[in-house]
């Protein structure tokens, strides 16, 4: 590939990412109820019945939160109930981010890539991911409260999809990935991700470090896979053709 044939790969590139992402709400929005947080927490999150199995999340979650009164979130040792009444609902698509040293001859540059083709899923904060990145590697003022709910929203989020297993195979179903997965920026916490059944790759750091010197931005976004396009993974298809063989 070569620096006259990016701009038409990126087009090409943010065009399915934008699909994809407004099906992926689409989805999400229907789906709100499944990721409601009274379904695991039941009266702590402010419910209005008491659930199974409730008490025994709730101290999961404190032992969780516990991780994250150290270095670098520093956040209070104790666990504040009332955090929990504010995780609310509302659920947000945050780009998956992480930085990338690029390398060409004598030339080093930390670059922000960006995958387009997967995100992380989370409850609504004052704080978005690459706010809370920020704030964790000591680039932007620290707001507590802030980075305390953060971490809760996230710890919440990931207690709920780990008692549905369903979820992650009826997202499957749709073509996407849902786990479970941490950054090396935000150390520990955990981070639910939804991956497309398509895939992107980065290239080469002569390319990169060229677009970034270009653009005058050090942030890349990973290029689509284009020919995968043409026959996209099948999960459905792959399972019946393994049983009727």
């Amino acid at each position: 590939m070569t620096l006259q044939e990016l701009p038409e790969i990126r087009r090409k590139t943010e065009a399915i990412a934008k699909l994809l992402h407004e099906q992926l709400k689409q989805h999400l929005e229907t789906l709100r109820p499944v990721f409601a947080p009274e379904r695991v927490f039941g009266k702590h999150v402010g419910g209005r019945t008491d659930v199974p199995g409730a008490e025994r999340a709730l101290i999961e979650l404190q032992q969780a939160y516990r991780d994250f009164s150290a270095k670098p979130y520093d956040l209070p040792v104790e666990f504040d109930p009332h955090s929990l009444t504010l995780v609310g609902n509302k659920l947000e698509l945050h780009p998956w981010d992480y930085n990338h040293e690029a390398r060409a001859g004598t030339e080093t540059k930390s670059v922000t890539m960006t995958s387009p083709l997967r995100w992380i899923l989370s409850y609504g904060s004052n704080y978005s991911v690459a706010q809370a990145r920020q704030v964790v590697q000591g680039r932007e003022q620290r707001r507590p409260e802030y980075l305390r709910q953060f971490v809760v929203n996230a710890l919440v989020m990931n207690g709920v999809v780990s008692r549905f297993p369903g979820l992650a195979q009826l997202f499957s179903d749709l073509r996407y990935d849902l786990k479970a997965a941490s950054s090396s920026e935000l150390g520990k916490l955990p981070l639910v991700t939804l991956t497309s059944c398509l895939t992107s790759f980065r290239p080469t750091d002569d390319l990169i470090l060229a677009a970034t010197a270009f653009s005058g931005v050090p942030a890349f976004i990973e290029l689509v896979n284009l020919e995968e396009i043409k026959n996209p993974k099948d999960t459905l298809k792959e399972k019946v053709e393994a049983v009727a063989r």
